[in-house]
């Protein structure tokens, strides 16, 4: 099991391609959908048994999925504590569902488009993340493999209600759209404030990079429906990327604005980052997603060159504690991840070249 997740170290992710539209403000998008099976107890007051049950009974019905094909299925509380931060950090599975990890599992689909997590908050929590705003191409995976899972194991599903979630928010259609957002303009601006203040009002949230009840690093925000009752699917995804465009807008010309009247400040700014980045011999997981923001976004502004979007997606996420540690083949202690992350990013970012005058 621990070599087939060590195969994921190897492959890029959909969602860190930095392709389709709008990608160089939007990192992803996701559409998640909260599923029970009817019979069943919910988590609230699920028992060993029926959490067992329920990871049996969703087993067999993945097999069963043409859209999820061969999926890597790993069960929560036969991996290690690394491996279970791992995944996290790679968004297949909430930080909530490797709390607790017994009788809990994650299926894997092909370059991780899609993944199931098992007896989380619900029994099935379905995910589709695509590169870019994608958010409708997102919506068709998940409903065609919405689909095919409730043929086989039928969902608590109410005519007045809909589908039946344990928490009210998610009660409806099931279902969370959400985007990441790269908005660093708008916070060098400190506009940011105002900005998430609007959308809350409008009827979405804003969370950090790796959902609720994280804070925003690197400039991410992950910005999301607040409800999914009295809506379609359909509605709901409109609705978010109505407010989206305004808020990808803004970030555009708070953008044009510090190139136009801060050139020199902010190049100095996101070449003072790339000169860390080249040369620190220790680095913390924050400092690190913050001096990567300011060179992405050098790089999206063109005012660096030699560097792809792709590549720094990657160094987000691998420059986080599990994923140095995988790569390193043992754990490290705080000091040793430090020390492996400033190597790594020295090592991949050493092919740049130098800024052309």
């Amino acid at each position: 099991m621990t070599k087939d997740l060590d195969e994921l170290l190897k492959q890029t992710s959909e969602w860190l391609r930095g392709a389709g539209p709008v990608s160089d403000i939007v990192m992803s998008s996701r559409i998640r959908l909260a599923r029970n099976l009817e019979k069943l107890p919910f988590a609230t007051r699920a028992t060993k048994q029926s959490q067992a049950d329920v990871l049996k009974l969703v087993k067999e019905g993945i097999a069963h999925s043409p859209t999820l094909k061969k999926p890597l299925i790993f069960e929560m509380g036969e991996l290690s504590e690394v491996d279970r931060q791992f995944l996290v950090e790679r968004h297949l599975v909430s930080r909530e569902h490797v709390i607790h990890p017994d009788h809990k599992a994650v299926a894997i689909g092909q370059g991780e488009v899609i993944s199931i997590m098992i007896n989380e908050e619900d029994h099935l929590r379905i995910q589709v993340m695509q590169s870019g705003l994608n958010l409708a191409d997102a919506w068709t995976v998940s409903d065609t493999l919405d689909d095919e899972l409730s043929e086989a194991i039928p969902y608590a599903y109410s005519s007045d209600w809909g589908y039946l979630t344990c928490c009210p928010t998610n009660t409806g259609t099931g279902m969370r759209a959400s985007v990441m957002l790269h908005l660093p303009a708008l916070v060098l601006t400190k506009q940011i404030n105002k900005v998430l203040h609007t959308i809350t009002k409008l009827g979405l949230t804003a969370r950090g990079l790796y959902g609720e009840g994280t804070e925003a690093s690197g400039n991410f925000f992950q910005i999301s429906n607040q409800v999914s009752l009295g809506r379609s699917e359909e509605e709901l995804i409109e609705n978010i990327e109505r407010i989206l465009k305004e808020v990808i807008h803004q970030e555009q010309t708070a953008r044009e604005a510090l190139v136009t009247n801060n050139r020199i400040q902010l190049e100095d700014r996101i070449w003072r980052a790339f000169g860390i980045l080249r040369h620190a011999q220790t680095m913390s997981s924050n400092e690190a997603l913050d001096l990567l923001s300011a060179v992405r976004l050098g790089m999206d502004l063109k005012l660096m060159n030699g560097l792809n979007r792709s590549t720094l997606n990657e160094l987000f996420i691998f420059s986080q504690p599990a994923h140095l540690q995988k790569l390193e083949g043992k754990t490290l202690t705080a000091r040793e991840r430090d020390a492996k992350r400033a190597q790594l990013l020295r090592t991949r970012l050493g092919n740049h070249h130098e800024k052309q005058t």
